[in-house]
């Protein structure tokens, strides 16, 4: 009789277990919420003119650096 109460107890406990783990599984599913923007805004760093400007006086103050510590050292 033991046995039976125990296997009862077993399969009770596995049924509910597996009912409350699909609860929380179906709790968390949401719908699929997809937003597709088509708009052509940018920021200013998407622009390639700001990339080569930024490059141009990089380079320039990375001349004027180089040049004029060997106008000193002469």
């Amino acid at each position: 009789m033991k046995k039976i109460i125990n296997r009862s107890w077993l399969r009770f406990t596995a049924i509910l277990l597996s009912s409350f783990l699909s609860v929380i599984a179906f709790a968390q599913d949401k719908g699929v919420d997809i937003d597709i923007n088509v708009k052509k805004e940018s920021a200013w760093y998407q622009s390639p003119v700001v990339w080569v400007i930024g490059g141009a006086v990089f380079i320039l103050l990375l001349v004027a650096l180089l040049r004029g510590g060997a106008k000193r050292s002469a």
